[in-house]
């Protein structure tokens, strides 16, 4: 698995999939205000999710950071296939491998089936219980940070509007995702010191 990060097969890209889910709209009442004397006015806490879910699909490119997301109302195998062939119009060269989960839906039949039609693209399943060897776990920390940290969406079309919007502006500051530990900072700073005491 390493390997297709470290050393990919040469002519392909290598992409890593995985769903984030599912982000529900929350509705909150009004605030209750104030009351004329300047004391708070207490109501009932009145706090509800509605039946409107939505699951961000994503895959991460490691050779340049970029990302492409697709929002869905349900993780299931007609949207999995919809997405990766989302993913197979973005990159129009070469083989496609595809890194994730071994979820029933990556791996069911229709999945299969839909992937023998479509010979560019190929998977590489992560074990059971390593998610951190993909990659777009990292990557949905970001954009927990970027498009969904503080906020109270109402609607899912604010859910849609805020996957849509954060990945464009991440990408314009992606970088190459490098496997391993970066290489100790140099001290030349502290060089300069000794060399001018």
């Amino acid at each position: 698995m390493v390997e297709l990060y470290t050393d990919p097969p040469g002519g392909s890209t290598v992409l890593c999939l995985d769903e984030l889910g599912p982000v529900i709209p929350r509705t909150f009442a009004p605030a209750p205000g104030w009351s004329p004397d300047g004391h708070r006015i207490k109501s009932d806490l009145d706090y509800g999710r509605g039946p409107e879910k939505i699951w961000v699909y994503g895959a991460l490119r490691p050779s340049d950071g970029r990302e492409l997301t697709m929002t869905a109302s349900s993780r299931n195998s007609a949207n999995y296939q919809r997405f990766v062939q989302t993913v197979e119009q973005a990159n129009p060269h070469g083989q496609i491998v595809v890194i994730a989960d071994n979820l029933s839906s990556h791996n069911s039949l229709s999945t299969r089936t839909w992937l023998g039609e479509h010979p560019r693209i190929s998977h590489a399943f992560i074990p059971v219980g390593a998610c951190w060897l993909n990659l777009e776990e990292g990557w949905w920390r970001i954009f927990r940070k970027a498009a969904l940290a503080g906020r109270s969406f109402a609607s899912p079309e604010e859910i849609e509007t805020a996957a849509r919007l954060a990945p464009v502006w991440l990408n314009t500051r992606a970088r190459p995702w490098i496997w391993g530990r970066p290489a100790a900072p140099t001290r030349t700073l502290r060089r300069r010191f000794v060399y001018l005491l």
